[in-house]
């Protein structure tokens, strides 16, 4: 497992580096990186899949510990490419494939220019961290992440369904995928996680996926991955759960509502927590977007929505949780989805799942 060979196909990779614009491919040029995303095995065959999917008893997930997100550190970097916005919405889960969620009123594009806005924009108390409890589809697409970091312990961060080609994509950030050089193994996705309890399973990842800044040299400004997960049951992730839309090279500073399952003090894992409030831009140490909220360790990787509708819980994903200051704990940063990040998230739909 977690070879260091690219499980992306020739096809794929080709295509990754098409949908790279060209201002991001000349910025990773400069960069001395490669503008394509990195990508690696997480398990290749069913044996292996079916280990892991063994290995996560009850016990071992609720024992499992979360994982702490890097410290900040100050980079050279200029942060991420902005091209021109691109969005897609989410899928509904159905018994029928690809039937798309009927949103009234929202406003959507793909591989257009139109930036993600909703005609109703409901006035909402900014939330610094309370349990979601109004139910839709963000209870189904957002899960807890089980994994087992290289020095053998196990871990937890959060994670989305997301819509996509293949039906099989989640988002979760980069650090929940690689930490201290070393890619985390037994990696799976549990949605609607429950206190234990596993209503619509365990879904083991295939292939990861992450920018060629955070795989290279852990810049906090590049803290997102996209992990393809293996069909469960002749069924693929969103098939089930459905997938939120997703959007990059949006406007700053929006309406914000960020969603994990925080498993450090003051929180145990068993609640889908949220926080909402207009984001601001970092001027401390990273080119991040941050967003008044207390959740914890084991939050990580859940994400962030723009334009989210409260009656169907569907939005468009713009972020995931990356970071909290130790001085500022009642902050969340995450990082701005520019062409970096759209290039992962191409490449990781355009993966076999199988």
């Amino acid at each position: 497992m977690h070879r260091r060979v690219s499980l992306l196909s020739a096809v794929a990779l080709a295509l990754a580096g098409a949908l790279v614009p060209a201002g991001a491919a000349q910025a990773g040029a400069a960069n001395g990186l490669d503008p394509r995303p990195a990508g690696w095995t997480a398990t290749d065959s069913q044996s292996e899949r079916r280990t892991v999917s063994q290995y996560w008893t009850t016990q071992r997930m609720l024992a499992a510990q979360p994982l702490d997100a890097p410290a900040p550190r100050r980079t050279q970097s200029r942060g991420p490419s902005q091209g021109d916005p691109w969005a897609t919405r989410g899928a509904a889960a159905t018994t029928t494939r690809r039937s798309p969620w009927s949103t009234r009123g929202a406003a959507w594009s793909v591989g257009g220019t139109t930036p993600v806005t909703t005609a109703r924009q409901s006035l909402v108390p900014n939330s610094p961290g309370l349990q979601w409890t109004d139910g839709g589809a963000v209870v189904r697409t957002t899960g807890r992440v089980f994994f087992t970091t290289a020095d053998g312990r196990n871990s937890s961060c959060s994670g989305s369904a997301v819509t996509s080609a293949n039906e099989s994509v989640v988002i979760t950030a980069g650090h929940c995928v690689k930490l201290n050089g070393a890619a985390h193994r037994n990696w799976v996705f549990v949605p609607a996680f429950d206190d234990g309890r596993r209503p619509f399973g365990t879904w083991v990842a295939g292939a990861m996926l992450t920018t060629q800044q955070w795989n290279a040299r852990e810049d906090i400004n590049f803290d997102m991955a996209a992990v393809v997960v293996a069909p469960l049951n002749g069924r693929t992730l969103t098939d089930v759960v459905g997938g939120q839309g997703v959007a990059f090279n949006q406007a700053r500073q929006r309406q914000m509502f960020a969603f994990g399952y925080p498993a450090a003090d003051p929180f145990d894992g068993s609640e889908l927590i949220y926080c909402s409030g207009r984001a601001f831009n970092d001027t401390v140490m990273t080119r991040d977007q941050g967003l008044r909220c207390n959740m914890t360790g084991g939050s990580s990787g859940g994400p962030w929505f723009q334009g989210f509708n409260e009656s169907t819980g569907l939005g468009w994903l713009n972020s995931v949780n990356s970071f909290t200051y130790n001085f500022a704990p009642n902050f969340m940063f995450g990082p701005f989805f520019g062409d970096e990040a759209m290039a992962v998230y191409q490449a990781a739909q355009n993966t076999d799942a199988l």
